[in-house]
């Protein structure tokens, strides 16, 4: 609600002043029918009240004005209140929130004016159609600009609050992206950095185990073997803080080598482990690229936990590493044996384990992990073209869906507009042409004629609007009829008019049209001798 004050006041007076000026000239000036002062004076004081009202109740505003729009005219339309009609059409579209009043106000206005022209009208017909026009382009299509206009000042300010917040959203995603990025960077420190340690741990455990080699040289591989242990648990342990989601897919950086040099490298830290491939080595270096990239890596990382993994919980099993390569994806399974040598067995969160679970999974793939015999058995299916998530759809949005509606309705509107403007057209011209009494028939006839001769010669029907305002005094008792001197629309000419009384024609006169004068007015006349 727009507030009040001296601003408002002075828009209130200055939007009743435009009303006010059509309404107080256009009967001096010849565009309606003259009215008393009395008349005049009422409208603008029924203007004035609908100005005051207009702010606060819109619906009573157009009421108002239409109630004297139909007392002018039963067709409602007016040059003295038709501007007003059509801006408190458009206020009540800007200031009513809800289109329920608007349409019982333009409901209650047709079926007034109907029942209006049925009761007082001298052509029902053209006049409902005329009405109806007027009810259309000049309220309804009006009321319509107006919610337009108002559905899109509240889209805009709710567009302007909602980039406010998405850029309140996009700074939070950012710096958890960062928070995100650093703990990723950290896991995957852990994943190599534990491998390498995991190989430490087994060159030190086969040095402590050499033949000849003395007791204190034995004590100290002991010592880096358990410092390499204890090393990877508190490496397990920090990351564990940093992370933030157990189950969140980890990131997969460049493995740096194929599954095979993995592999083979492991070997020579001690490990004992073989390799069985079964296809292509999926992992052709670091430098690879294109589709399966993705796969690449998160392989090498599958076969680097799973052999770590192996080293920590199970020294001395022998481990088998499979690879299986075809068009459709990549398998890889690392089995391990029972443990044949004895050692400490760091406790873990099995942080590695579930990110691997998550990160296959995230593209589509297949993991397992668990018991196998006496042993412990790892799979993962890695396809070679990643799924792709799907995208959701976007929700239409409402300044979309809302200039929709509105440009539906206009062009609803619009559609019966042109249907009852053309039917209003076509019923004009028929009326107008059906009218015309021919001048050398209405030279025939002769005062004192009986009706029946002369009904012979006239057309099937009279003129609606008659210029009685230009005619001469009729006789007293007589019936007068008019007809049209010509068939020409849109232009004034002259009118034939016969009075009967008695059953007999008492009178014919000729009635110029505007502006008729001179020759033209001498043609018509001599028809009257």
């Amino acid at each position: 609600m727009e507030p009040s004050g001296p601003a408002s006041l002075a828009r209130g007076v200055l939007l009743w002043a435009a009303f006010a000026v059509p309404a107080l000239t256009a009967d001096r000036i010849g565009l309606n029918e003259p009215r008393s002062g009395w008349q005049q004076a009422a409208g603008v004081a029924v203007l004035a009240v609908a100005v005051a009202v207009s702010r606060r109740l819109p619906p009573v505003a157009f009421v108002l004005v239409a109630a004297l729009s139909m007392t002018a005219a039963p067709a409602l339309f007016t040059v003295s209140y038709g501007p007003a009609l059509g801006v408190c059409a458009l206020l009540l579209g800007l200031r009513a929130g809800q289109a329920r009043p608007a349409v019982l106000c333009f409901a209650a206005v047709g079926c007034a004016g109907t029942a209006r022209i049925v009761l007082t009208g001298v052509d029902p017909a053209p006049e409902w159609l005329v009405m109806t026009g007027t009810l259309l382009f000049g309220c309804v299509f009006p009321w319509l600009g107006g919610r337009y206009w108002r559905q899109s000042r509240e889209l805009a300010e709710a567009g302007w609050l909602r980039a406010a917040r998405l850029e309140d959203e996009a700074g939070l995603a950012e710096e958890r992206a960062r928070l995100r990025e650093r703990a990723r960077i950290a896991q995957d420190m852990h994943d190599s950095l534990g491998h390498e340690l995991s190989l430490i741990a087994l060159r030190a455990g086969a040095l402590q185990v050499a033949p000849g080699l003395g007791d204190e040289h034995r004590a100290a591989a002991a010592d880096l073997r358990a410092a390499a242990a204890d090393a990877t648990d508190r490496l397990q342990r920090i990351i564990g803080v940093l992370r933030e989601d157990d189950d969140e897919p980890v990131p997969l950086s460049p493995a740096g080598e194929t599954l095979e040099q993995l592999v083979a490298r492991a070997a020579e830290s001690g490990l004992p482990v073989r390799w069985e491939p079964g296809g292509r080595d999926p992992a052709a270096g670091p430098h690879s690229s294109g589709p399966g990239e993705v796969a690449e890596r998160l392989l090498h990382r599958v076969v680097r936990e799973a052999l770590t993994n192996a080293a920590r919980h199970a020294p001395g099993a022998p481990v088998v590493v499979a690879v299986t390569g075809r068009a459709a994806g990549t398998s890889v399974t690392v089995t391990n044996g029972r443990p044949t040598q004895d050692g400490s067995r760091p406790s873990g969160g099995g942080t590695g384990l579930l990110g691997l679970r998550a990160a296959v999974a995230s593209v589509g793939g297949e993991f397992e992990a668990g018991a196998h015999g006496e042993g412990f058995r790892v799979r993962a299916y890695v396809p070679g073209q990643p799924v792709a998530a799907r995208t959701p759809r976007p929700a239409r949005a409402p300044f979309t869906h809302a200039r929709r509606r509105v440009a539906a309705g206009l062009g609803t509107a619009a559609g019966v507009g042109v249907v009852l403007v053309g039917a209003a057209f076509g019923w004009y011209a028929y009326a107008e042409t059906h009218s015309v009494l021919e001048p050398a028939a209405y030279a025939k006839l002769r005062v004192g004629a009986p009706v029946a001769e002369v009904e012979r010669v006239l057309p099937e029907r009279d003129v609606n609007d008659p210029p009685e305002e230009r005619a001469p005094a009729p006789p007293d008792g007589a019936d007068c009829r008019y007809y049209r001197a010509s068939g020409e629309l849109f232009v004034s000419v002259a009118h034939f008019r016969l009075c009967f009384d008695a059953g007999r024609l008492v009178a014919k006169d000729v009635v110029p049209g505007v502006g008729l004068s001179g020759e033209g007015r001498e043609e018509y006349e001599e028809f009257a001798r």
